[in-house]
């Protein structure tokens, strides 16, 4: 059987997509990848050739376009913010920038904590954890509009967080700083009806329907690097399907 290739063992010149194309379509002719096989992922690809997700799904067009593979579009959610799909990956304060929210972040915990039961969802022995909890305002007259709560597995190199703080303010580049990069996770979506204190920290009557998200990181290797619960107002935040 042939052994899989990379873009070295192709004559350079042409383009990077074409060149990942071939590769693949040699393994398919050659039986590497017989009929009905998945490829592999797009990490897996995108670090096999050594290129960007847009560069590997541009080579992934052309094979398809060559009627070797069929790819199925897979069901995806966005939260939107007036109607604008914002990206979270990088932290809420850069998502909002990116679209232009004048938002200012309050800071209103940081602090070590122990939850057994995140843990055991999370699957990990160790329930100690970092508690981030951060109030966003908007404009200059600095409307509440959303709660974060993170939840960050103690690590050795977070151990002095709770008392230096954040890196810029940001948690995304501490976690960063810290060799802590987010590679995949998962999200929920659902209704939650506010409670009086986080009612009173939002400035709305107890009971209000909020937006609430739940998001799961893990890094490359599969550890959980943050679990942040956020609420936002309807009034600005929204959800987006695509399918």
């Amino acid at each position: 059987m042939a052994r899989r290739a990379d873009l070295k063992t192709l004559k350079p010149g042409a383009p990077k997509p074409e060149q990942i194309a071939s590769v693949l379509e040699q393994e398919i002719r050659s039986g590497v990848l017989a009929f009905g096989d998945r490829l592999q992922s797009e990490n897996e690809l995108v670090q096999r050739f050594s290129v960007s997700r847009n560069t590997l799904r541009k080579g992934l067009e052309e094979l398809n376009s060559r009627g070797l593979i069929t790819t199925k579009v897979g069901i995806g959610s966005f939260v939107t913010f007036n109607g604008q799909t914002i990206n979270d990956v990088m932290g809420w304060s850069k998502a909002l920038a990116d679209v232009g929210a004048d938002t200012e972040t309050r800071l209103l915990r940081i602090e070590m904590m122990h939850d057994s039961a995140l843990a055991e969802r999370l699957g990990i022995t160790d329930d100690s954890f970092i508690a981030v909890d951060r109030l966003r305002l908007l404009g200059q007259d600095h409307k509440p509009i959303s709660i974060e709560r993170s939840r960050v597995p103690l690590m050795p190199e977070l151990e002095e967080v709770p008392l230096k703080g954040l890196r810029s303010g940001s948690l995304t580049q501490t976690l960063r700083a810290a060799g802590l990069v987010a590679d995949h996770g998962e999200e929920w979506a659902d209704i939650e009806m506010l409670g009086e204190t986080d009612a009173a920290l939002l400035g709305c009557a107890p009971g209000s329907a909020f937006l609430r998200t739940r998001r799961l990181t893990r890094g490359a290797d599969g550890r959980p690097i943050e679990y942040v619960t956020s609420l936002l107002n309807p009034a600005y935040f929204a959800l987006h399907l695509e399918f």
